[in-house]
């Protein structure tokens, strides 16, 4: 199933329609589980907002998104272009938040936990979600993380 919704890292048309359907229900707060979100970031060619679903890891009290697709993601790129500035859309609220890149040898504990309550991005991170934290910070560097933190 991986490789028919995303080939080559990248989310297909049937990848793109499911997010858009999830994102929506995210955004509503219908049938989410209290980790779930819509991030809605600004395209960094078309300017346009882009929503897209996302699970919300908690550890020690922070927030954290994970790029379960890696660097290449358009939502990570997107962030970067955007110096951070995203709005969270959760069980109908709207907060404006300011997303910051977590440092690689920090990564470790929060891509744990982000294993633990995302199950979807189990089969694209290519480590077990019960794997020693050293074997997590060997794939760090592949999968950005961003501190949310509310925007002033």
């Amino acid at each position: 199933m991986k490789r028919r919704l995303y080939p080559d890292g990248r989310p297909s048309a049937l990848a793109r329609a499911l997010n858009a359907v999830i994102a929506r229900q995210h955004a509503l707060g219908i049938l989410t589980t209290s980790g779930s979100a819509t991030l809605v970031v600004r395209g960094r060619r078309s300017g346009r907002p882009v929503a897209l679903p996302l699970v919300i890891a908690s550890v020690g009290g922070a927030q954290f998104v994970v790029s379960m697709l890696g660097e290449q993601a358009g939502w990570v790129r997107n962030v970067r272009a955007a110096g951070g500035r995203a709005v969270l859309l959760q069980d109908r609220r709207r907060v404006p938040v300011h997303l910051v890149e977590v440092p690689v040898e920090e990564r470790a504990p929060v891509l744990r936990e982000y294993l633990a309550v995302a199950p979807g991005a189990r089969p694209h991170i290519a480590v077990d979600r019960h794997a020693p934290l050293a074997e997590l910070a060997h794939v760090a560097a592949d999968h950005p993380v961003f501190q949310v933190r509310r925007a002033d």
